[in-house]
Parts: structure tokens; sequence; C-alpha cells
């Protein structure tokens, strides 16, 4: 039984989660060290107080002696204070290093989550990367280290206090002994029941929160369709999902604590009969036996309620697994070996047989050829859904093509350095992201070192500078989280000055006006029209008024590219597609 304990225990992945988290506790090793060093006297100083019964119980309490009847006590008082001193320096110093490790995980967690793929984002709810990314941290650092110090103070103390029962009498010993593993046994078993609950808790808990974050994203169309009912039920759906998974673990691990605390009372039980038996046989004294009793309570009583203990441990080591999980995913989206340095744009840009899907054999875009020389605008047009956007997601390396390949001056972009390939392409998008903050610190994300003249040049280019001469603080000005102090056009110029500032050849405008009305639209088409001056344009349109000036114009239709040429080539093309869009448009 000693060994299969042992072999469950060894099995648990300990070893290997602490293995994997030392270079984190690495530069704080010091006081790591010293917080389990401390562990030692708190743990050992509970032996004190039961091995000085013996002494006490047999000259005071037998001879009826009075020279210790001072001194024991005074004893037991100065190792106790002692022994809370320690303890709260073990509880002090391992908050300190726990909350420093959480910390060094959460930023190499969140360097992780910038590099994932669009992919990974496509299919994980906000609330999912929450609480993987943040909750789980806490748990697997600050719960491990918490229970580090629990269960190293409860080993020295059990080592401590079994030489005390060894020391009274080895007979009761081992009878101690073997109840102590007994009652451990149960622990066998923690993780195989909780690890299905608790990856049924873990996806409710992060249903919770993405719950939560969805109404506060969209609490004005909530307000507007009168949602507060359907959102309510909603909620109401996941906290039962929650309730019902954790009264599964309380079914699933409940009983152990209970059951522990019978196999260690059957244990007191058994001692008291045979200690009873040997002291009426003179093979041990009354001191003996109190002491040993002081000793087995010590010991059994923390056994008890270590099944709970046990649980967060647990749950803090499969919090772990989940926290490493996410560190050594290798994004979809990487660097191949060697990659090359992408410095300019200086032919051409070419999709040469390009397939994609979103899903397997959905085919979304089916063998895409197509060639841009520099400093053409080309523009994409066609039915929703068609894979526009997908064909130019691909140019910055959203997404990877599944077949064919696309080629920057006749080079495959996944031989380019990732980063470097995104330097040389600016993107404006139909719904913008402005971070909180300034106008100028978004502005500024283009280039985060560039010159005021600069960002003068940029603003204006951007038909930002009447709406900033009205502003009290100008470029200092707070937009509020997502920018939601500003219009939809204020907030496309911004994107628009971040772009200019950002000086790319390359960019991209997926459909930059089409949620702006009349007004808006004229000022930030002028915008546009300035930032297209001498760069490779891709522009993605439903108003096809927008791009009528393009050097040519590409009609993509369920996935295929069907019509290519310039405005009138294509008007005057007999049952023609884009011909056919247009005057739906005009009509």
């Amino acid at each position: 039984m000693f060994n299969k304990l042992i072999q469950k225990i060894m099995s648990m992945n300990i070893v290997v989660n602490y293995r994997k988290i030392f270079p984190y506790v690495k530069p704080y090793w010091g006081r790591a060290l010293i917080s389990v060093l401390i562990t030692i006297p708190i743990g050992s100083m509970d032996a004190v107080i039961a091995w000085s019964l013996k002494p006490y119980m047999d000259v005071v309490m037998v001879e009826k002696s009075s020279n210790m009847t001072n001194y024991i006590p005074l004893l037991i008082i100065v190792f106790s204070c002692l022994q809370s001193t320690l303890n709260y320096a073990a509880t002090y110093l391992n908050t300190w290093v726990g909350r420093k490790i959480a910390n060094d995980v959460k930023m190499d967690l969140f360097d992780k989550l910038m590099s994932n793929e669009a992919t990974y984002f496509d299919t994980n709810t906000s609330g999912n990367i929450m609480f993987h990314y943040n909750n789980d941290v806490d748990l697997a650092c600050n719960g491990l280290l918490s229970n580090l110090k629990l269960f190293t103070t409860r080993v020295f103390s059990s080592v401590s206090l079994i030489a005390v029962l060894f020391y009274n009498s080895w007979q009761l010993a081992l009878i101690a002994v073997v109840v102590l593993f007994g009652a451990l046994y149960p622990l066998t078993t923690v993780r195989r029941r909780i690890k299905a609950v608790m990856d049924k808790t873990i996806f409710s808990g992060a249903a919770v929160m993405s719950h939560y974050n969805e109404t506060y994203n969209g609490n004005r169309i909530i307000a507007s369709y009168n949602l507060y009912d359907y959102q309510s039920k909603r909620f109401r759906e996941t906290l039962k999902s929650v309730f019902k998974l954790g009264i599964k673990m309380i079914q699933r691990t409940g009983m152990m604590s209970p059951l522990m605390h019978f196999i260690v009372s059957l244990g007191i039980a058994l001692v008291i009969w045979t200690g009873s038996y040997l002291i009426v046989h003179q093979e041990i004294t009354a001191g003996n036996f109190v002491s040993f009793i002081t000793a087995l309570i010590m010991l059994y009583n923390p056994i008890k309620s270590i099944g709970n203990n046990f649980n967060s441990v647990q749950m803090a080591l499969l919090a772990m697994e989940r926290v490493f999980g996410c560190l050594e995913r290798v994004p979809q989206i990487h660097n191949c070996e060697n990659p090359v340095i992408l410095k300019d744009v200086k032919n051409n840009i070419e999709y040469k047989d390009v397939c994609f899907s979103y899903v397997k054999n959905k085919p979304v875009l089916k063998n895409i050829n197509l060639n841009i020389n520099v400093g053409q605008t080309v523009a994409f047009v066609g039915n929703s859904g068609g894979g526009k956007t997908t064909l130019v997601n691909l140019l910055p390396r959203f997404y990877d093509v599944k077949s064919g390949a696309v080629m920057i001056d006749g080079i495959d972009i996944r031989k380019y350095d990732l980063n470097s390939l995104r330097d040389n392409i600016a993107i404006v998008f139909q719904d913008n992201f402005l971070f909180a903050g300034t106008i100028r610190d978004n502005i500024l994300l283009g280039k985060e070192n560039a010159t005021d003249d600069e960002i003068i040049h940029a603003v204006k280019n951007a038909c930002l500078e009447e709406f900033i001469a009205s502003l009290d603080k100008g470029l200092d000005t707070q937009i509020g989280e997502r920018g939601v102090l500003l219009s939809g056009g204020q907030k496309q110029r911004i994107a628009i000055a971040r772009a200019f500032i950002k000086n790319a050849p390359i960019v991209i405008l997926d459909e930059a006006t089409s949620a702006l009305d009349n007004k808006s639209e004229a000022v930030v088409q002028q915008a546009i029209d300035n930032l297209m001056k001498d760069r490779t344009v891709f522009i993605i349109a439903h108003r096809l008024s927008t791009v009528r000036n393009a050097d040519r114009i590409v009609v993509v239709n369920y996935g295929e590219i069907v019509e290519t040429g310039t405005h009138e080539e294509l008007l005057n093309k007999e049952n023609g597609v884009y011909a056919s869009l247009y005057k739906s448009q005009l009509k």
C-alpha cells in the first residue's frame, strides 16, 4: 500500500510541474528557500509540546515533584511564540514570492497571447482567454506556493511527531503509522475524480466571464433591443451549470475528509485500547502514554482536514498544467528558420494558385492567381462573404494559405521575418480598434519615436487638423476605452493618421468608409486619397463608387476571381458581374 501511495503521488506530475516553474522561481530563490527552511522549525516545534508532557506527567503528576512546574509551561510558551513568529514570516515570504512569480508568468503569457495567430482568437472566447491567462496563473502560482508551505510544515511536523511516538512506544507507533497511511490512501484517487469536472468547471467559469464581457461591449445593443430578459436567461443558465459542477465536485471529493476522519478515529481508539494494556503491564509509563496520545492527536488532526487542502493542491497542479500548455503552445503563424528581412517592396506582389479554408473541406478561396505591381491600386469587390477580406488578410499573414503561395518580389512571404513583413504593411479597418489613452498615443502606435513634425504631417494628411484644434487639450485629449468618446469618422481619421505615420509601402483599406454617413465619408475619403499616394494599395469596398479610380478592379465571387480590369473595361463588358453590381447600386 505504501508503494502504491508513493507511485500515485509521483504520477501527479508534481516534479515535472515544479521543474517547469523553477526558472520563474530562480530570480527569487533566496526568499523562496528561506520561506521553505522556516517551515522546518515551524513543523518540528509541534513535537516539543508533545515531548515535554512525558517528563511533566511522570515527575509532576505521578511523583508529585514541583521541579518542572515552572520551566516546562514557560518552555511551551516560548516555543509557541517563536513558532507563531516564524509562521508569519513564512506566510509573508510565500505571498511575496508567489505574487512576483505570478506577475512574471502573466507577462510571458501576455506576450504569448499577442503572438497567437488570428485563428486562435477566432476559436476562443474572451472569457476563456481571461481564465487561462489570468485566473489560472493566480491559482497555480499562489495556490502551489501557499500549499507548499502548508505541506512542508506538515511533513516536518509529522516526522518530528512520529519520532516522539517511537520515543514513547514503538508498539503504539507502528499502529499509528499504519493507520496514517490508511487515512492518506483516499488521496490517491483525487486527481482522477476531479480532472473531468475541473475541465468543465473551467469552461463554465470562462462562459461567465464572456457574459460580463459581452454585456459590457454590447450594452447599447442590449438597451436598444430590450435584451435584458434574454441576457439574464443566458446568464442564469450558465450559473446553473456552474452550480451543478460545484455540487458534482463535492459529490466526488466531499467524502474524503469524513472518511479520513473515521479512519483516524479508529486509529486513536486502537491506540488507547493497546496503550491501556501496556500501562497495566507496566511496559510504558503514564507519561509515555499522555505524551504519545498528544503527539498522535497533533499528527492526526491535520490529516482529518488534509483532503480539502489536497483538493486545492490538485486544482493548482491542473491550473499549472494549463498555464504551461499555453506557454508551450507554438503559434501556427511563426517565423521559419533563418527568415529573410523584408526592407522594401521593389517589384510586385503575387498570389500564385492560392487556396484557403477556415474549416476543412469548405474552401473560401480557390486557385487565386493575381499579380500586383508596386505602386498600383487594386480594389476587390464582389458578393458578401465571397473571400475579399480573406484574400488581403493572407498578405500580413493573419492566416497562412493552405496551398499555393503569396509572394513579394518573388519570395514566399512565409520566408520573410514576420515582424519585418508587417512593418511594411499599414491597415485601416472598417471598425478600427483604438486603445484607451490620448489621440497622440493612438497615432504614435504607428511609430513610437515619431517627431512632432511627423505627427503634424500625419494629422494634416488625415484631415484631423480642424477637429484637434477644436479640442481644449488637442492631441492630448483622452478618447476613452476603444475610442468611445469619438464619432465613427473621427476614429477612422485617427486610424489613417496612424497608418500615415507608419509610412509603410503597402496599404490595406478594408471597407474603411462603409460604416460612415455621406459627410463623414467625404472627409475620410480625402484622408484616404492622401494616404494612397505613392503606395501599393489594396482596397476592399462594397460601395463601388469609391473604387472607380483604382488601377485595377478584381471581382471576387464565391472564392474565385471572376473578372478583372479597370472601371471602364468592366462596365463595357457584356453581361459582366461588375457592370451588374454597379448598375444595381446606382438604382
